[in-house]
């Protein structure tokens, strides 16, 4: 069978892969039956992974394996990916967990805005070099080192405002954070 495999990769010989067929069509599908497969899938299983030996028969390597083993190795492939699939839950979006939550609360919404407040506060105290490095970094959303260049600092003294800055914030926040 080494011989039909490679009569199908070098020349896709058609009386090979007839061959080949022939004599491992029925042992996959009865392999894939022992597995626990049923007949119509394991039909299905096998001629897809008979497929797979007509497509892919260039890089059967008889130094590291019979054809058989090749073969019979595509079919156990092909059913745990059959197998996987099945596993897979249909998404239910009727599931509480998958529905988005509603608006919020009025008193979270006030909170929330009194949280923003304090922070508006405290960036307003700090140092101007200080709060626009923050803003740079946190509102713009702007790397270390890009705020480095324009600003013509060097990125430790970028780094050294910024945390500065946020130990001003936590402080003037009451350390709520």
């Amino acid at each position: 069978m080494t011989g039909c495999m490679q009569a199908v990769a070098s020349r896709r010989d058609r009386a090979a892969f007839a061959e080949l067929f022939q004599y491992y069509g029925p042992r996959v599908k009865s392999y894939l039956m022992r597995l626990g497969t049923d007949d119509e899938s394991a039909e299905e299983l096998m001629q897809e992974a008979m497929l797979l030996v007509w497509r892919k028969a260039e890089q059967f390597d008889a130094t590291k394996a019979a054809a058989g083993t090749w073969i019979f190795a595509i079919a156990r492939n092909l059913r745990v990916d059959a197998l996987r699939r099945q596993k897979r839950p249909e998404i239910d979006h009727e599931d509480p967990a998958l529905v988005p939550d509603g608006d919020p609360r009025a008193d979270i919404l006030v909170e929330r805005e009194e949280q923003w407040e304090r922070v508006r506060a405290a960036l307003r105290s700090l140092p101007r070099e200080q709060a626009h490095v923050i803003e740079m970094s946190f509102f713009d959303d702007k790397p270390h080192s890009e705020i480095a260049a324009e600003l013509n600092l060097p990125l430790g003294t970028v780094k050294s405002r910024i945390r500065l800055a946020m130990g001003r914030i936590r402080n003037a926040m009451g350390d709520e954070q």
